[in-house]
């Protein structure tokens, strides 16, 4: 069984890793072999093709052998007689495991893109219903100017592609198996051979294997599981700011029933996205043992073996319940747009002070040079904030703003007037 506990593995990731699951991969490699040998009878390919194995005898056999794979070979082969022979014959290890290995990264790369494209929709859609949806822009924090929680959301929805695409370029170059025996030079078998069984799967054939898949392969996949965890990261991470109660813009989907603390009834707490960000610091662990991975010492080692039992299996599980978290949160948000609108009155105009240095610079009576410009907008900026006075009572009445058109400085529409141009730009990827 995978190492992820129960609690973050979801059914279809978590069939996937299984013993039960990894022998049955075994076996449909094993079985693909001897499909495409000269040697077994039709009547032993029969055979073959039904013989099967139970995961507790083939622990049981373990236990003499210390070796999982001639453990399994031993249980597969005991039960069909002479036709038994057949099986293994020619291959290694590492043909099987590698083998079949990619056989189970490609099913869970199709649960995985399925759930990165589920999630990337989601955002889609909640920037387009919230494309004129004013709220404040912030860097380092702070406020900065306003713009739409859709542009918002779209940035996060054009990640969530780029993922998704990350995703299934990763999983794809993963497909790929090796039946090349020991080293990697067709001793007993042939490049034909291989490439004959690895069409039965469906998978490509490595170039030069030397007994292995090469591990950067892998690697690649945990990179890219890496990245789509950071991405999640970063729209929980802005989920949870927004959810606090100074703020309060964004609030998690809360059901019914549902209790935010043991001891204070009031709390609604940002659950769900304070777990897909610690799970993301577990990813980012993951790929970095990956990349540990690549190098082999010679045509192979098994350096790389005990941490996949872990890092590959746990890497996918992860993700996959990652994103169904993220996915609850793109779909299920609840946006208080009044409160939105509030807080850009936080600073009592001065969200405008761009508007009104760029005024100040432009202005047909007389203008002022760009630093001149600046210190007055900086000036009055700062005192509308530090004096609750709006801002725009302030250059009313500052003889530097004469002749300023402020209708026009501090219309907010401005900052919103090219936000379906932004969030049209969607229609490239859904």
């Amino acid at each position: 069984m995978p190492g992820v506990i129960e609690r973050y593995t979801r059914p279809a990731l978590g069939s996937i890793w299984t013993d039960q699951a990894k022998m049955e991969a075994w076996r449909v490699v094993e079985v693909a072999a001897c499909e495409e040998m000269d040697g077994p009878t039709p009547q032993e390919l029969e055979a073959i093709r039904q013989a099967t194995f139970t995961v507790e005898a083939a622990k049981e056999r373990e236990k003499i052998t210390d070796h999982d794979v001639a453990a399994f070979i031993d249980v597969l082969s005991d039960g069909v007689g002479e036709a038994g022979r057949w099986i293994h014959f020619g291959l290694t290890s590492s043909d099987v495991l590698d083998t079949a290995l990619a056989l189970q990264i490609r099913d869970a790369g199709v649960e995985i893109i399925k759930g990165a494209k589920a999630y990337r929709d989601a955002l889609v859609a909640q920037a387009r219903t919230h494309v004129a949806t004013l709220c404040t822009g912030r860097t380092h924090g702070v406020h900065a100017e306003p713009t739409t929680f859709g542009i918002k959301l779209a940035g996060y929805a054009f990640e969530a592609h780029r993922n998704v695409e990350r995703l299934e370029r990763a999983f794809d170059q993963a497909a790929v198996g090796a039946i090349s025996g020991a080293v990697g030079t067709y001793s007993a078998t042939s490049p034909d051979y291989e490439a004959r069984v690895l069409a039965r799967l469906g998978l490509k054939a490595e170039q030069v294997s030397t007994q292995v898949v090469p591990r950067d392969r892998h690697a690649e996949v945990l990179q890219a599981i890496s990245l789509a965890g950071a991405g999640l990261e970063r729209f929980a991470t802005e989920f949870r700011h927004l959810q606090r109660t100074e703020v309060r813009e964004v609030e998690e989907p809360f059901k019914k029933g549902q209790k935010g603390s043991s001891a204070m009834p009031h709390k609604r707490n940002p659950i769900t996205s304070e777990r897909i960000t610690g799970l993301a610091r577990v990813l980012r662990g993951y790929a970095q043992a990956g990349v540990e991975n690549v190098a082999l010492w010679h045509e192979r080692d098994i350096s790389h073996s005990g941490a996949e039992r872990v890092i590959l299996p746990d890497a996918t599980i992860l993700l996959d319940y990652a994103q169904s978290l993220a996915l609850r949160l793109a779909d299920g948000m609840v946006v208080h747009t009044d409160r939105m609108l509030e807080n850009i009155e936080l600073t009592y105009g001065a969200m405008f002070s761009q508007r009104l240095l760029l005024a100040l610079i432009d202005n047909p009576d007389h203008p002022l040079v760009r630093d001149d410009a600046y210190r007055v907008a900086q000036e009055l900026a700062q005192r509308a904030w530090d004096t609750r006075t709006p801002l725009r009572e302030l250059a009313a009445a500052d003889e530097r703003c004469a002749g300023l058109d402020l209708d026009t400085v501090f219309d907010i529409s401005y900052y919103s007037r090219h936000a379906t141009e932004i969030v049209g730009r969607l229609e490239q990827i859904a």
